[in-house]
C-alpha cells in the first residue's frame, strides 16, 4: 500500500514538471515573436541615440 501512495507521489511531480516545462517554453516562444517584431525598431533607437551623440574631442 505504501508503494501505491508513493507512486503517486512520484507521478504527480512528473506532471507538474511537464506543465513547467510547456509554461517555460510559451514563455520563450513569446519572447522571441516580440524580438522578431521589436527588433528592428529597437536597433533603429539605439543607432539613432548614438548618431546624436558627439564624437569625443580626440577624434
Amino acid at each position: 500500500m505504501l508503494k501505491k501512495l508513493k507512486g503517486l507521489i512520484v507521478e504527480e511531480q512528473g506532471q507538474g514538471m511537464t506543465e513547467y516545462g510547456l509554461i517555460l517554453g510559451a514563455i520563450a516562444v513569446a519572447v522571441i515573436a516580440i524580438i522578431a517584431l521589436f527588433g528592428p525598431r529597437i536597433t533603429a533607437m539605439f543607432t539613432d541615440t548614438l548618431d546624436s551623440i558627439d564624437p569625443p574631442a580626440g577624434s
